[in-house]
């Protein structure tokens, strides 16, 4: 199954900052929102993306909409945010707010890989898997974990319990992933994890 990139948690701290920048939050949902629009009307791509999946989800206020989403995934797209390349992807592969279109999902899929998108390339491994092209499947998924890629991580594990990939293979990822999250960490990062599970990481 295709993965969905989400909005993710509004942050909130103990002392009303941001808990990797500290910079001061909104009092409210509703005041993070009117930012967020304020940060759309001067195309900001990754406000534009955030209320994309609040249209998606039907969160904050948004009437639900399918149409409304892909069209804020596709400017967001078009602007270069990696994510809303996987939405769009996604938003083809299932008919949701356009018509479904499997070639066009992969194109989006694929521009979201090319852009650094994990999730965009963990989607291309699974329509490889179910194609029967393993060996593509796990190159892809390999790219993912590298990059963090926990769904792709846990692929190739699958993958390898059924004796579909090697355990060179999974040894592989699991080194790729160890390096990612070495690579990322940080004080401040753990100190967020530790606070809200929203924030793990790892």
């Amino acid at each position: 199954m295709v993965k969905l990139y989400a909005m993710g948690a509004f942050m909130q701290d103990t002392d009303n900052s941001c808990a990797f920048c500290r910079s001061p939050l909104a009092a409210d949902d509703a005041e993070n929102i009117e930012g967020i629009k304020k940060r759309v009307a001067v195309g900001d791509v990754k406000a534009i993306y955030d209320i994309g999946c609040c249209y998606s989800e039907g969160i904050y206020g948004f009437v639900r909409s399918d149409t409304k989403a892909f069209e804020l995934w596709y400017r967001a797209a078009e602007l270069g945010y990696a994510k809303a390349y996987c939405n769009v992807g996604n938003a083809y592969c299932h008919g949701a707010g356009v018509t479904m279109d499997k070639k066009k999902a992969m194109h989006y899929w694929e521009l979201g890989a090319m852009h650094g998108c994990s999730t965009s390339r963990y989607n291309l491994g699974v329509d490889e898997e179910r194609l029967g092209n393993m060996d593509v499947a796990v190159k892809h998924y390999m790219i993912a974990v590298g990059s963090g890629g926990g769904e792709s991580l846990a692929a190739i594990k699958d993958l390898y319990t059924k004796g579909r990939a090697t355990k060179e293979d999974y040894s592989r990822a699991l080194g790729l992933y160890k390096a990612y999250l070495d690579e990322i960490r940080s004080g401040q990062r753990d100190e967020a994890a530790a606070s809200d599970d929203i924030y793990k990481y790892y």
